[in-house]
């Protein structure tokens, strides 16, 4: 048996920067990883997806050229070069934080699948079939998440996609269904429109991005709908099969054929190998990691980080994660994780970059608010760039002038909601960006006219 000070079991963006600091902290730190450094984010997650997704708008740009009066003979995709220039940026990723954490000082980097036998004790089996005993003082988890497979009849039988092997797809469909209205299958769903693919979402909720506001909603689905993808809300998947030309989806509103599917109805905790039971950690129904709001769990000095303690399943919310673990226990700080602001962006073409409440949100509350709202193709930059699709909507208190949130959907949204999001941290009231001034003409000087929007 070989004992740590601390084991870190997943090696996605809390655990490798929470690796490091500790070693370099003096603690004796081992980082299990079953498969490749970098968890979820590097690999099937923002790095390739946002690599795809620049390719797709490539494809989109040239479409558009003879707008901007530069005209083509024409363009084809090639879907190989395109998934080649993706696996190329996810292994100089994968290959740069590997390189990282194996040189750093005090740190023990093995491979393997990790399993608790007792509290604080690991059985690693690697991947030459050897196994070993691992036990630490501490214990931190960042295991991350897995895709959610619905019980649809005749699926298990299909060779269906998922928003991790869609990744290496060689193939641009003909028509690709999409199971399933998360931001995951709007993004997919756009890219895939982008390369030429016909593409049919299919959401079993009666209302399209029901977190979000209904005038974004409505926004984001007329622009989907603009680029050619159709979208079908309060619609349930009674079953699929393989047909000779295709697949088919029987509807609840009626059959579709698609040439793939694409089942992207959410994420589970990858927890399911873990023996969790064994080292006495709570999961709730969903099997999801308990903590509190110092991420710590039901079981004594373990803690688990990112998505795997369900809640927002956002790389930059794990990477946060680590902090607070961090300086809690090395730097004696008090931090949590109450208060910590909800910020994301959906990144379709224009993204939409959102911070703090949304307004349904904020009268439930009971707040007294005002609502500022700008369609983006009153935006001077954005008229000029011929990228006036979306609007910008801001919640500010009615009673002190503070920003309590906001909805930037246009281009480089989330660079403006990041923005506004400075400006609620440090107390900045809608007045002041209102009246100061900023370049012109840039996509920051529409927090002008947003707000001048309320006088």
């Amino acid at each position: 048996m070989v004992k740590y000070d601390a084991i870190i079991i997943g090696s996605g963006q809390a655990a490798n920067p929470l690796a490091k600091k500790l070693a370099a902290a003096g603690w004796k730190t081992a980082l299990i990883e079953k498969k490749f450094i970098g968890g979820t984010c590097i690999n099937v997650g923002c790095t390739p997806t946002k690599t795809l997704i620049a390719s797709g708008r490539i494809a989109y740009l040239v479409k558009r050229s003879a707008d901007f009066g530069v005209h083509t003979t024409g363009y084809s995709i090639n879907i190989r070069e395109v998934i080649e220039r993706k696996n190329a940026h996810v292994l100089a990723a994968r290959e740069s934080s590997t390189k990282r954490l194996l040189e750093t000082p005090n740190l023990d980097v093995q491979f393997g699948h990790a399993r608790f036998s007792a509290p604080k004790e690991i059985t690693l089996t690697r991947e030459d079939g050897t196994t070993g005993t691992l036990t630490a003082d501490r214990i931190f988890i960042n295991t991350g998440t897995r895709p959610v497979i619905p019980s649809i009849p005749g699926l298990a039988e299909l060779p269906f996609l998922t928003s991790d092997t869609i990744l290496d797809l060689l193939d641009i469909p003909s028509h690709l269904a999409i199971i399933g209205g998360s931001y995951i299958a709007l993004e997919f769903g756009q890219l895939y429109r982008r390369l030429g693919s016909e593409v049919t979402i299919i959401e079993n909720n009666a209302h399209f991005l029901h977190k979000e506001d209904e005038d974004i909603a409505s926004a984001i689905r007329k622009m989907l709908e603009s680029d050619g993808i159709h979208i079908h809300t309060g619609t349930k998947v009674e079953s699929v099969s393989k047909q000779a030309q295709g697949i088919r989806l029987q509807l609840s509103s009626g059959p579709i054929d698609a040439s793939h599917v694409l089942v992207a109805t959410g994420r589970a905790p990858d927890t399911s190998g873990l023996n969790v039971a064994a080292a006495g950690i709570a999961v709730d129904e969903h099997g999801f990691i308990v903590v509190n709001d110092k991420l710590e769990t039901s079981a004594a000095e373990t803690y688990a980080l990112g998505d795997v303690k369900g809640g927002p399943q956002f790389t930059h919310i794990s990477y946060n994660d680590h902090l607070i673990v961090y300086k809690n226990l090395v730097e004696d700080a008090n931090l949590s994780t109450r208060g910590r602001p909800a910020v994301y962006c959906l990144f379709t073409d224009p993204e939409l970059g959102r911070i703090g409440l949304t307004e349904k949100e904020a009268r439930d509350k009971g707040m007294n608010i005002k609502i500022a709202t700008l369609e983006a193709s009153h935006i001077a930059r954005a008229w000029e760039n011929d990228e006036t699709r979306g609007m910008l909507k801001a919640i500010v208190n009615a009673d002190d002038k503070t920003i309590v949130g906001a909805a930037m959907l246009s281009f480089n949204g989330g660079e403006l909601m990041s923005l506004l999001q400075m400006a609620m941290m440090g107390g900045i009231t809608y007045d002041v960006l209102r009246d100061s001034v900023f370049a012109h003409p840039t996509f920051a000087e529409s927090l002008n006219n947003l707000f001048a929007s309320l006088q």
